[in-house]
């Protein structure tokens, strides 16, 4: 999940400093793992005490098979349903997905741990997806005309194609589930989400809400199949398309699948976007940025900024006021309002944390933040920053998917993009500075969005994706709709 809403208000904090030279090599990352991998079971297990809460059942062969049968059916009178129709049933969605929004909140937060204040954050994220494509659906559905010698008109058109797939994770259960679901229905496509196995309860949910709203059944439908079942999806000709929120290991699996059926992909995958400080910056405000985006969601968010890249003469400062807000934040049970860390996901994540956390203190790393994995009941884990950070180091190449904040210090604006770019992931990026200084540097950064002065993060209107091993492909705005639509040129003589 990515949040898009870090205001220049949340600013009274900096970062901490490390003295490193720029990346020189790309090796192959580890990325944070997937959660209940071993059984890879469909159950709710409360990441605050470790408690199993309720099992899911997954669906037999035959139970699959009847969802795609049942979506490619619903596709064939879906897409012939007037836009005008789809805005009134997504209006009626977002209204029963506010008007349920208690409920889906403490769904979430049971099952991955944040804290119910970002969970009712993320049921407000949810609905605005379908308020936003009922507003904007018809102008960005609109026929675009050209002149062509020889004809007439011409007329390119965004045509649906079938039933996507959707594979979505588990930090933004809802939010996520509804960001590749909301563009493909208001194109005409039809869709199946296959949730994360420790979310299944939060995206559940939703099938009521579709059928309360009055959607034809089979448009939408959650899909508790296994991995295995997954790949007879992707071979199966009335799949479409697939989208995949997750790891580089499970977008690279399903990349290759999709690629063997010629099947078109996105992939969202990871990131260790840098943050990056000029000279000429505002660094408190910078600082506050900084501090309140890595520690969202404890720190699991695949756009969060993870290395904090700060130009020597004004890293002091930076890093004082980083950590004081990091060191400072209230860790425990996510129901309580006075919590601001929660649990992460699951003991599993937790643990591969403090793994890698442990792996850069044996190495020599220095501790400006001391934290890590919190004993007894929970997936808890105090947030720590570090810095003096080497290339031997797994977090110099790992994506580190929990509240671990990773500092640099760099000489120059050179060596700071130098570093940013030496990482395989290219998903965001932030640069605060003098705004022609930093505009210069932001192009230079590669990645798929960078936010100047301001994080970005992934607003609605606008193409959300990434570069390198963040992935392929866009979602959100247009771009939501345009990566699965047949764009059919009609020329009329």
């Amino acid at each position: 999940m990515a949040p898009s809403a870090i205001d220049d208000a949340d600013t009274d904090a900096a970062i901490p400093s490390t003295r490193r030279s720029p990346m020189t090599t790309i090796e192959q990352p580890v990325t944070h793992p997937d959660v209940d991998v071993a059984s890879r079971q469909y159950r709710t297990t409360n990441p605050a005490t470790g408690e199993v809460l309720r099992e899911f059942p997954r669906a037999t062969d035959e139970e699959a098979e009847a969802m795609l049968t049942r979506a490619d059916a619903a596709y064939r009178s879906w897409r012939a349903t007037p836009v005008a129709e789809r805005v009134m049933l997504f209006k009626a969605l977002a209204d029963l997905i506010d008007a349920n929004a208690d409920e889906l909140a403490r769904l979430t937060t049971t099952e991955m741990g944040k804290p119910l204040a970002q969970s009712r954050g993320e049921v407000t994220m949810a609905s605005g997806m379908f308020r936003y494509y009922a507003e904007y659906g018809e102008e960005l559905l609109a026929d675009e005309e050209v002149s062509v010698p020889g004809f007439s008109r011409a007329i390119t058109r965004r045509e649906p194609v079938g039933v996507v797939l959707g594979i979505e994770p588990w930090n933004g259960p809802m939010y996520q589930a509804m960001r590749a679901t909301a563009p493909n229905l208001m194109l005409g496509n039809t869709v199946l989400l296959k949730p994360s196995e420790i979310s299944a309860g939060s995206t559940l949910f939703f099938d009521s809400l579709f059928t309360d709203a009055g959607f034809p059944e089979g448009v939408y439908q959650t899909a508790l199949v296994s991995t295995d079942q997954v790949s007879t999806y992707i071979a199966d000709p009335r799949i479409r398309a697939v989208t995949l929120t997750g790891s580089d290991r499970a977008g690279s699996a399903v990349g290759e699948q999709a690629g063997r059926h010629i099947k078109p992909v996105v992939l969202e995958l990871g990131g260790s976007d840098a943050f990056v400080v000029l000279d000429s910056a505002d660094v408190a405000k910078a600082a506050g940025v900084a501090s309140a985006c890595r520690l969202a969601i404890g720190g699991q968010v695949c756009i969060s900024p993870k290395r904090m890249i700060v130009v020597d003469s004004v890293a002091d400062e930076f890093i004082a006021a980083f950590t004081e807000v990091f060191g400072n934040q209230v860790v425990g049970d996510p129901f309580d309002p006075a919590t601001t860390v929660g649990p992460l996901s699951s003991a599993t994540a937790a643990d591969h944390l403090q793994a890698q956390y442990q792996d850069a203190l044996d190495k020599g790393a220095t501790v400006l933040v001391p934290g890590g994995r919190v004993d007894g009941p929970g997936a808890f884990f105090t947030p720590a920053a570090i810095t003096d950070i080497t290339p031997q180091m797994r977090v110099y190449t790992e994506e580190a998917f929990g509240p671990l904040a990773m500092i640099y210090r760099v000489p120059d604006a050179d060596a700071a993009v130098e570093l940013a770019n030496g990482s395989v992931y290219g998903l965001g990026g932030t640069v605060y500075g003098d705004p022609d200084e930093a505009r210069a540097v932001a192009e230079r950064l590669d990645t798929g969005g960078v936010g100047i002065n301001r994080y970005l993060g992934a607003p609605l209107e606008i193409p959300f994706g990434g570069t390198k091993r963040s992935g392929v492909g866009r979602e959100l705005g247009r771009s939501g709709m345009d990566q699965f639509a047949n764009i059919k040129t009609y020329g009329i003589a």
